[in-house]
């Protein structure tokens, strides 16, 4: 197996260029050579390295949240472990007790252990070390317990709602983590915890989704002209949305705190570029359910869900808008 703790890396220098740094800059700054870290073979990333990526992640984001979010924006597909769990496993209990006996791939300050108890079932995410948190230490908490979160919903096309998150102390920005998490955390002395509705333990696993992101990410890599070939603020935000996209399009509000600014900056900015934020997000949805509907993979009713569309009728009609013609005699031309 590849190793997770360079996967991780690469990913999170991905998002750093999304949020405007440079990753040169910030490799140099942990002391990585950007090169090296490309290449399969090499030496392992030292716990020094990790904690310098870390902590200059934030720094030059400005963003004391920089885990919380970035855990936000990783798409299942970007770690190849969880590929390989969800293709191995029938269930989400099965998937999630899998990740937990192979966490120690990815990091060696914690681990994770899932207990199911009653009527929900818990992870625990277990320090290793009796040190004080380095800040590293707390990105990468937080940046776990939202990857958890958001990767159920990935597991089953459906956003899940933790019945409980702990930590064992009072986080600043209440309301940012409550938004991200989708749950309030409370205070318990010892615990970084993340409780859910035992419901969802047996649900089969949603497979097909996890090769729905493969495509995605491939697809963001084969429209260079909105994604890969400018740096500008429309292009980052359509290359996140596509990648981001099989739960739905996310609101103004939502895309303004991932990349740390507010939404009337936002909407400054985009103006800046001739564009407006739903222009974007259309532009991502029709791209998206062209594709989708071309490949004949996917029933209606379904292309309509995963963009977003509670009922068929809202995705018949802003299809119409875009095309000028139904979904049902779009496929049928």
């Amino acid at each position: 197996m590849e190793d997770q703790q360079k996967r991780m890396a690469l990913s999170l220098l991905a998002y750093a260029a999304q949020r405007d740094v440079q990753p040169q800059q910030l490799c140099k700054l942990a002391g990585i050579q950007l090169e090296e870290l490309k290449k399969p073979s090499g030496e392992t990333l030292s716990a020094t390295q990790m904690n310098n990526l870390w902590t200059n992640a934030g720094q030059l984001t400005n963003d004391p949240l920089f885990g919380l979010h970035f855990g936000e924006s990783l798409q299942i597909a970007a770690l190849g472990m969880v590929g390989e769990i969800i293709k191995s496993s029938g269930t989400v209990g099965e998937a999630i007790t899998h990740a937990a006996a192979l966490s120690h791939l990815v990091t060696d300050l914690f681990r994770m252990e899932v207990t199911s108890p009653g009527k929900t079932f818990t992870i625990n995410y277990i320090s290793l070390t009796d040190a004080t948190p380095s800040f590293s230490f707390l990105q990468l908490m937080d940046f776990f317990m939202v990857f958890t979160v958001h990767e159920l919903d990935g597991l089953l096309l459906q956003k899940i709602q933790p019945k409980a998150v702990r930590y064992p102390y009072v986080v600043s920005n209440i309301a940012e983590y409550e938004r991200v998490l989708r749950c309030r955390p409370v205070k318990r002395t010892g615990e970084y915890a993340l409780e859910f509705d035992k419901k969802y333990w047996d649900e089969p696993i949603l497979s097909a989704n996890y090769e729905l992101q493969s495509l995605l990410l491939k697809k963001v890599q084969a429209l260079p002209e909105q994604a890969a070939g400018t740096q500008s603020l429309q292009a980052r935000i359509y290359n996140y949305l596509l990648t981001n996209a099989y739960l739905g399009i996310i609101s103004l509000e939502q895309m303004a705190a991932n990349f740390n600014i507010s939404p009337r900056s936002l909407q400054r900015k985009l103006k800046e570029e001739g564009v407006k934020y739903q222009d974007i997000a259309d532009a991502v949805r029709k791209s998206l359910a062209m594709h989708y509907m071309a490949s004949g993979n996917y029933p209606l009713k379904e292309v309509s869900y995963m963009l977003g569309y509670n009922e068929l009728s809202a995705f018949t009609r802003a299809f119409k808008r875009w095309t000028g013609d139904t979904p049902g005699s779009y496929q049928h031309n």
